[in-house]
């Protein structure tokens, strides 16, 4: 039996694939490594999902970890340190918009009805008009930049020369654009 507090002796037997061993570092670890992550996040659920996505890394990669007196804990904190970072990044270079708009059902779709097509062109046409409420709303370089990038599919370099700015700022325009446009769906949610 695996004791918990012997993190020397856990990693090892944890490094040898005993699933008993890992269940020891979970429980001895997994509330702090989500208060870490729930403390960056501002949704519970979204922190849940990241402190599990915490632990699958850790798991995948427990065998590369080297003992080194520090506190297993500082591991796993500097993982889900790194699993918000890479959210966060990815967050920023998207828009979000329901998923069902884009979902391409053919494989599960047994038939598809003249009112499944409606509803789905419905729902596209929904999606357009609030996007382009949206970019209405925001300041001139900031819609050009939201347009340019994500409607236009141009990058970021090509988005800055047709903008005539340069790639940083194009990159902080776009940011802002997203940030402000989000602010707003989310109040008006």
């Amino acid at each position: 039996m695996i004791h918990p507090g012997t993190e020397p002796e856990t990693i090892s037997a944890a490094r040898t694939g005993n699933p008993e061993a890992f269940a020891v570092l979970y429980n001895e670890h997994a509330t702090e490594v989500f208060r870490y992550i729930r403390g960056r996040v501002r949704d519970e659920h979204l922190a849940e999902d990241l402190t599990s996505e915490t632990f699958i890394r850790a798991f995948r990669r427990i065998d590369s970890f080297t003992w080194q007196g520090a506190p297993v804990a500082a591991w796993l904190v500097t993982i889900a340190r790194n699993i918000v970072a890479d959210h966060f990044k990815a967050s920023r270079t998207r828009l979000e918009f329901a998923a069902g708009d884009y979902l391409d059902l053919e494989s599960d779709r047994v038939e598809d009805s003249a009112e499944n097509a409606g509803l789905r062109e419905l729902a596209a046409v929904e999606a357009r008009e609030t996007v382009e409420r949206q970019l209405r709303a925001l300041p001139p370089m900031q819609a050009e930049a939201i347009r340019l990038r994500y409607l236009d599919e141009l990058s970021l370099s090509e988005t800055a020369a047709q903008l005539g700015r340069s790639v940083g700022a194009t990159k902080q325009t776009a940011f802002r654009a997203v940030a402000s446009m989000r602010a707003r769906l989310a109040v008006a949610a």
